[in-house]
């Protein structure tokens, strides 16, 4: 299973999210760096992949709500794909 951490504490924006998870993930290059765009690469995945997300509580001081939809939107995908797995820590 390959593991991907995401350290929150060091992001700042919504680009600099986007851009974080467009480089850890490999996402293609038609990557749209929104939400919508995030489930759609998500869900595509195909190997067994677990998604750490560390220090969401710094990420939602700095985006507000747009973090709490970021978390909905891993987990939703999660559900969705049986190949990904989302965990905040």
């Amino acid at each position: 299973m390959r593991e991907i951490t995401v350290d929150c504490t060091k992001i700042s924006d919504k680009a600099e999210l986007h851009k974080v998870l467009a480089e850890e993930l490999s996402f293609p290059d038609w990557y749209g760096n929104n939400l919508d765009a995030l489930y759609d690469c998500l869900t595509g995945i195909a190997d067994d992949t677990c998604i750490i997300v560390e220090g969401l509580e710094v990420l939602e001081e700095r985006l507000g709500s747009y973090a709490l939809s970021f978390r909905k939107v891993m987990l939703n995908a999660a559900d969705d794909n049986e190949k990904i797995r989302a965990a905040f820590i």
